[in-house]
């Protein structure tokens, strides 16, 4: 008969493959998780950054607008202050034309 006697750091060894391949099952979902999170979050970015654009190019499109405007109050501000204040060395005192004046 045989005498077989089984090794004594067997079933520790065997618990401790199990523990790490445990463990690296754990950690591989782990991974998994933190890539899916990241695939998440990059979409959000995304989205945002295209909203960003869109903002800018609204605001870039506000900003022409009013610099015409502002353009064209400056110059109706030029014509007024031209046709209603001329210069003092222009200044001619007019006569009137209306019929009930009299000149003398």
């Amino acid at each position: 008969m045989l005498n077989w006697r089984r090794d004594p750091g067997f079933e520790q060894r065997k618990m401790q493959h199990e523990l790490r391949k445990i463990q690296h099952e754990l950690r591989m979902n782990d991974n998994r998780i933190a890539i899916e999170r990241s695939k998440e979050r990059t979409k959000q970015l995304e989205k945002e950054i295209l909203r960003v654009r869109s903002d800018r190019e609204q605001i870039e499109k506000e900003i022409e607008q009013l610099d015409h405007e502002n353009a064209i109050e400056g110059a109706l501000s030029d014509s007024i202050r031209r046709l209603c204040f001329p210069p003092e060395s222009s200044s001619i005192p007019q006569t009137s034309t209306a019929p009930d004046c009299k000149t003398s």
